[in-house]
């Protein structure tokens, strides 16, 4: 596990991810023109009841599930 601080608004917070994880969020914020912290502020403004390193996974996850060019989430 890697833990991480950052600052989501005006709230400070540490998350714990794997590796890959963090890995994965640079490269789909790179590739949005983001910086990690950026889109990880989005997840957290969209997600559902729950931890943010579970919302930071099954984004990451939902992500990769995607069509390729297709913005519509995976279906299941």
């Amino acid at each position: 596990m890697d833990k991480r601080s950052l600052t989501i608004g005006r709230h400070r917070t540490s998350v714990a991810l794997e590796p890959a994880f963090w890995e994965a969020l640079g490269e789909i914020a790179a590739a949005r023109g983001l910086a990690i912290s950026q889109l990880i502020a989005e997840i957290d403004r969209t997600r559902a009841p729950g931890g943010l390193a579970s919302a930071l996974r099954v984004y990451v996850l939902d992500h990769y599930r995607r069509p390729a060019g297709s913005d519509a989430p995976a279906s299941a």
